[in-house]
């Protein structure tokens, strides 16, 4: 009798050593060595039984039981996360369960930065460089650059966003949505549309134009869509605010007083292309953009301005500069007074 019990005992012993062995090598070992990442989906409320089958159907683990019992022996239940997750079969059910009850789930959304200044087919080749839109996709549905759809008639227009933000009422439908993507840092769904990214950038603009600065633009007779197209031109030109403000200072007295702009940037915008000085013939280019052959404002916005430069578009500061122009090496603007003083800038510093 006494035999018998001690045998019962040593099966006993090695039975649970055998289990533990095998639970040990249940939740520690993988489907497979190798594999390709798997999209695997939990969704909320769903049992812990659930989740082990719909790992064992893709092909993530070998047994749902183990599964189970390794949640059950740590009460991990309650801290398996709703989520989209990347497994891969080479992982153990141990390594999954970390993953499942460690917030690792991938996110539905993501970070985009469109940076001051940027023009719309930047925006719009920032956006393919990402993945996310082939580059003409925004342009179709804002708008292309320097287009006239008075004049493009087989072309379709942009999409009139005016209906929904007073902002725009006075922008022209005929022209694109330059100037009014708001640069920024966003958060968006991975999953967003153009569209939904538009209105986005749209909506951050209706709330930084605070009631104060309209009002302010209004009391100067002036309307939004001038002094976006000024701010677009006053970004690209010069980098800090209170340079921004006196060339602000400066282009709105040549505009008073019946003079050209002579604006690089507008150059910069109709050719592509960023010079430290452009020749004689960049400056005679035909285009309606061109600052240096027609005077006022070009027929739209140049770039998408960032706060500063719209404050300083509404906020000129006034002094007795009449010329400037931004070192290469530095990016520091040098003013001058006079014509021969800025031509002696020019001589030494853009050579």
């Amino acid at each position: 009798m006494l035999k018998n019990v001690k045998f019962i005992i040593i099966l006993i012993i090695i039975s649970a050593f055998l289990a533990g062995v095998f639970y040990w090598r249940g939740i520690n070992s993988a489907v497979s060595e190798t594999g390709q990442d798997i999209q695997f989906l939990v969704s909320s409320g769903e049992s812990v039984k659930q989740i082990g089958k719909n790992l064992a159907e893709a092909g993530l683990i070998k047994s749902e039981f183990y599964f189970k019992t390794y949640i059950r022996n740590n009460d991990l239940g309650a801290k398996l996360q709703a989520g989209e997750y990347l497994l891969n079969p080479s992982l153990s059910i141990k390594k999954i369960v970390e993953i499942l009850t460690g917030g690792q789930a991938q996110s539905k959304e993501r970070n985009i930065k469109i940076i001051e200044g940027w023009n719309i087919r930047e925006i719009s080749q920032y956006f393919e460089r990402e993945g996310m839109f082939q580059s003409e996709e925004l342009l179709e549905l804002i708008g292309f650059p320097q287009v006239d759809y008075r004049n493009n008639k087989e072309m379709p227009g942009p999409k009139n966003y005016a209906a929904s933000f007073d902002f725009l009422k006075d922008k022209p439908a005929y022209y694109s949505l330059e100037g009014y993507l708001f640069p920024d840092t966003y958060r968006i769904f991975k999953d967003a549309t153009l569209d939904d990214i538009v209105l986005k950038m749209l909506n951050n603009f209706d709330k930084k134009l605070t009631p104060e600065m309209r009002a302010d633009i209004k009391k100067q007779g002036k309307t939004i869509y001038e002094i976006v197209a000024m701010a677009s031109i006053i970004e690209r030109e010069v980098r800090s605010e209170d340079d921004m403000k006196i060339v602000s200072g400066i282009f709105w007295d040549r505009i008073k007083n019946k003079q050209a702009l002579e604006s690089c940037a507008t150059l910069a915008y109709i050719l592509g292309v960023n010079k430290p000085q452009y020749t004689t013939e960049d400056t005679k280019i035909d285009s309606p953009y061109n600052t240096y052959q027609n005077r006022g404002l070009p027929p739209g916005p140049i770039s998408n301005p960032g706060l500063k430069a719209i404050r300083a578009a509404i906020y000129p500061e006034y002094t007795d500069y009449n010329y400037f122009l931004s070192r290469p090496d530095t990016g520091e603007t040098v003013f001058s007074r006079t014509y021969e003083e800025h031509v002696g800038n020019k001589a030494k510093y853009l050579r």
